[in-house]
């Protein structure tokens, strides 16, 4: 019997432990960056009395077309913010230590894209917040695990679905103060993003299968081998009888 067994193409060396070590490291610097930004500016925002709610989108006309870049930096409410702060952070270093040199681009595509299409396609409304981004983050870590033939992406994949599957049903209308459309079109974003760059990035793993080649004997085999066909019995029947 042929009996196969998986051989990472690969072993986890030290080495590669120090490396992942440093460029995790490397990972939480953006991320972090990014956090501390949002919370000064919601900081700057309440104590001096300020509505930032303008440098969101207003779809469909000039004076939203500034919320492309800054809308992702305005939050209503402090339980907004933090509401946006684990996920934001989580989804970026995950990014960052996953897709490495890619990481950036399809972080900034995200930003833009998600913005581009809710002042294309959304209500008339002010639409302010990270939550877009955070969509298109999570969709763009779950397809690319999918498309890839790679296994530690695909783990993130099922981590992200796990953690964040819930995400899925913000994409609906169901509360006429939350931004469905940018929810919606941030996740499109990263699906779009997730099969344009599925050849670029982290390579395939390659997988190597080990053949060991084992006697076989099947069951039919056997008994044919233990089996004695009635004339070979006849004919020892006769040798065994006494003369």
């Amino acid at each position: 019997m042929s009996i196969f067994r998986y051989i990472p193409g690969n072993n986890y060396t030290e080495e590669q432990r120090q490396l992942d070590k440093r460029i995790f490291r490397h990972s939480l610097f953006f991320p972090s960056f990014l956090v501390v930004l949002l919370w000064l500016i919601r900081l700057f925002e309440s104590e001096f009395h300020l509505d930032l709610v303008q440098g969101g989108i207003y779809p469909l006309h000039e004076k939203g077309l500034i919320g492309i870049i800054t809308a992702p930096l305005v939050h209503g409410s402090f339980s907004h913010l933090m509401a946006n702060t684990v996920p934001l952070f989580i989804l970026t270093v995950a990014l960052l230590f996953f897709y490495r040199d890619l990481a950036y681009r399809i972080f900034f595509l995200i930003w833009i894209l998600s913005g581009t299409f809710v002042w294309l396609g959304a209500r008339e409304a002010w639409h302010i917040g990270a939550s877009g981004v955070i969509y298109g983050l999570a969709a763009f870590l779950f397809m690319s695990g999918v498309v890839r033939n790679n296994v530690r992406l695909l783990t993130i994949s099922i981590i992200v679905v796990f953690l964040y599957g819930g995400l899925f049903w913000g994409i609906f209308p169901m509360k006429p103060e939350i931004s469905w459309e940018g929810h919606l079109w941030g996740g499109i974003s990263g699906l779009v993003l997730a099969v344009v760059y599925r050849k670029k990035g982290p390579p395939e793993e390659e997988h190597h299968w080990e053949e060991d080649d084992d006697e076989f004997v099947s069951t039919e085999e056997k008994v044919e081998e233990n089996t004695i066909s009635p004339d070979s019995a006849q004919d020892f029947e006769e040798e065994e009888r006494p003369s």
